[in-house]
């Protein structure tokens, strides 16, 4: 008969070994799951993925998963309204401009103003209701408007999304209903939403918060702004939300403060509240922890000339063709110096806004931004009583 002492011994041994196979089986668990949040400095949000870049230098600031292909509901309509401005820009079509509603385009479900078939519409009203309301009735008429039909429009937004650099990216409609085979990514949907907010008459759109739209008969659908950060938070003027039970909670958005503005995308939030709150707390992730420093203005001039030849002018006054900013953490001491490239002369005529050179911003021996070197003023070529009175003068 073994002893109490031998018995409780196995015991003890027994248990021992139970807890280290269970401390064994949870740490393999553990390092089996895959580490998909890229941090920055500790910062993560919730989300399936999320993406924050500054708009203007592309600098990334946070990325989760940012090349997972999602389905993103309705931020698909970054897409839609982003084709209607560049038709507008082409003048293809004008915002002032009556289009009329196809019983197709009234039938849409979803997010709609309720547009009556065989009845004309303002583009821009359209496109209004399509930012603000994500109106899914309106996203159709102004496809079949631009292309002449939805699949036409369809084709358009999957051209333009390769010009883009969209490699994660396919459209099936231009509404963001469910559909298969319909995906983007985080880091695709800030490249087109950073493309559409370089139109200043989005921010005409994007910043209502409340609206009555009117139809031709009176009849009124009150619109209020899907993206509640535009009420909510400081700076933010923009962005699309989106929502399907497959893509669940999304949003794209964008704020400016201080002569920067970021772009924050978040996908399959678990509710709306999470998705806002991972916008805001991205924002300020951006704001806290970088800043901009413009180094000079477009249509600031240089202290450079060049020499013009056989001109009405020696000299040609130079300017930069888009502001000139470098972005970086805040703190950073670096040293940033602008460079030319510049011809040692031009030949007349030259017009003002011709391109004469190029400059670069560079950063601890690395080119962060490059950009155009332009003329500042028109110079006409020089006509004989030029050249005879030049020659006077030297006499």
């Amino acid at each position: 008969m073994q002893s109490r002492f031998s018995l409780g011994f196995k015991a003890a041994a027994i248990l021992v070994s139970v807890l280290l196979l269970a401390v064994i089986a949870v740490t393999a668990t553990v390092c089996c799951v895959p580490d998909t949040a890229v941090y920055a400095d500790g910062f993560s949000v919730n989300g399936k993925a999320a993406y924050l870049v500054d708009s203007s230098t592309g600098t990334v600031m946070y990325a989760k998963n940012e090349n997972e292909r999602l389905p993103i509901a309705s931020m698909v309509k970054i897409m839609t309204a982003l084709l209607v401005f560049e038709a507008v820009d082409r003048g293809e079509l004008s915002l002032d401009e009556d289009v009329t509603v196809s019983e197709n385009a009234a039938s849409m479900g979803g997010s709609q103003i309720f547009l009556d078939a065989n009845t004309s519409h303002k583009a821009g009203d359209l496109l209004k209701s399509v930012v603000v309301a994500s109106a899914n009735d309106s996203c159709v008429a102004l496809a079949e408007r631009v292309s002449g039909s939805v699949e036409g429009f369809v084709r358009t937004m999957n051209e333009r999304a390769a010009e883009l650099g969209m490699k994660d990216t396919n459209f099936v409609n231009c509404t963001g209903l469910p559909a298969a085979e319909g995906f983007s990514t985080a880091k695709d949907v800030s490249v087109m939403f950073r493309k559409l907010i370089e139109h200043p008459s989005y921010f005409d759109y994007s910043t209502v918060w409340l609206e009555d739209y009117v139809h031709p008969d009176g009849r009124k659908t009150s619109m209020t702004n899907t993206n509640k950060l535009v009420r909510f938070y400081n700076g933010c003027d923009g962005g699309k939300t989106g929502f399907t039970s497959e893509a669940k909670f999304c949003l794209a958005a964008t704020a400016e403060r201080d002569g920067m503005r970021p772009v924050a995308v978040v996908i399959g939030g678990d509710s709306s509240k999470e998705r806002f709150a991972a916008v805001s707390n991205m924002f300020n992730h951006a704001f806290g922890n970088y800043a901009s420093e413009k180094l000079i203005s477009k249509g600031e001039l240089l202290e450079e000339k060049v020499k013009v030849s056989v001109g009405k002018k020696k000299e040609l006054s130079l300017t930069v063709s888009e502001d000139v900013a470098v972005f970086g953490r805040r703190g950073d001491k670096s040293q940033t110096e602008l460079r030319f490239e510049l011809p040692e002369k031009v030949k007349a005529p030259v017009e003002a806004g011709d391109v004469v050179g190029k400059g670069y911003a560079v950063r601890n021996g690395e080119v962060v931004q490059t950009f155009d070197i332009v003329a500042a003023e028109s110079v006409k070529r020089a006509n004989l009583f030029d050249i005879f009175k030049r020659f006077g003068n030297k006499w």
